[in-house]
């Protein structure tokens, strides 16, 4: 790497941190369970589209986690299998291929929790509210849900990573697998006071909201429960909120362990990154098709039909 010279606009890219003997194996494995997340969510949401039964506003709105979990995915496992192929001295990534990667992995973070509020919305008017429920969750309401959900992210995420393009850059290493936020400023040497008071405006806004909705709906989803004890509507209850909560107790572990890695020292924390990003881009991304496909039993019984 020392003999490498890199002009202002290339930075240096750590990559995934492996011996030279378990490259190989590493990209074979990651490669396959990119290819189950790619067919697997894209099957969902074509086979969604194409089946009318399945055509309700809580596979509609499931499609929108599909079509983010492709992109979480995207955005990050394939430049990790490109640096898996290279040498340390040629990992390397443009400038402005790094902020465009830091802008899709926080649109996708950010959507990901946009979209498990609107489907926790969805569950709370459909066991609280069953006799409103068609009259409410109409065609309408779940594009009008969609388009927040993703206009949302995306305007607070266009700020965020606003506010990091415009620094000046002192430095020219990234010790990450991937582009995000933090790795942006930290390239910077002057003050980002502005970036941390947004930054933790930012998560306090995302997180706040995401936490406050989900907590309050499921409260209220308990309470009827509790207060109906009907077997068969407490069944149904446990059943499609033990997966949105198992997914959504996934993503804020993964999420808290970036948030608080960033915080602390660069030396002793390859090993702690890598599992965040294989928990937040790599195993979430995998595990939501099985969680909703498998689980849900009208997609269950078409399947089998098939």
């Amino acid at each position: 790497m020392e003999n490498q010279t890199f002009s202002g606009d290339i930075l240096i890219l750590e990559g995934l941190m492996v011996s030279p003997d378990s490259s190989i194996p590493a990209f074979v494995f990651l490669l396959l369970i990119y290819i189950f997340i790619m067919v697997s969510n894209i099957g969902l949401v074509i086979l969604t589209f194409m089946e009318r039964s399945l055509q309700q506003p809580m596979y509609l709105l499931l499609c929108n986690m599909s079509i983010n979990d492709v992109l979480g995915a995207t955005v990050v496992i394939p430049p990790v299998l490109r640096d898996l192929l290279m040498s340390n001295s040629e990992r390397y990534i443009r400038y402005s291929d790094c902020a465009i990667q830091a802008f899709f992995v926080h649109l996708y973070a950010g959507a990901s929790h946009t979209v498990l509020m609107i489907m926790a919305f969805d569950r709370y008017m459909a066991i609280c509210n069953p006799l409103r429920y068609a009259t409410i969750m109409t065609t309408r309401m779940v594009v009008m849900l969609s388009v927040w959900a993703w206009g949302a992210a995306f305007v607070l995420v266009a700020i965020l990573i606003g506010l990091s393009v415009r620094l000046s850059r002192c430095r020219s290493v990234i010790l990450n697998l991937f582009c995000d936020n933090a790795t942006l400023f930290k390239l910077s040497c002057e003050n980002v006071f502005i970036n941390n008071i947004y930054g933790l405006g930012y998560t306090v806004l995302l997180l706040g909201s995401s936490i406050g909705t989900v907590s309050l709906t499921y409260l209220k989803i308990a309470a009827v429960c509790v207060r109906s004890k009907n077997r068969v509507l407490n069944s149904k209850a446990l059943q499609t909120c033990t997966t949105h909560l198992a997914v959504y107790i996934i993503l804020h572990v993964s999420g808290f362990i970036i948030v608080i890695l960033h915080r602390l020292p660069d030396s002793f924390l390859t090993e702690k990154r890598t599992l965040a990003v294989v928990l937040g881009h790599v195993a979430l991304p995998a595990l939501n098709a099985v969680i909703y496909g498998l689980q849900m039993k009208e997609m269950r019984r078409f399947l089998t039909i098939c």
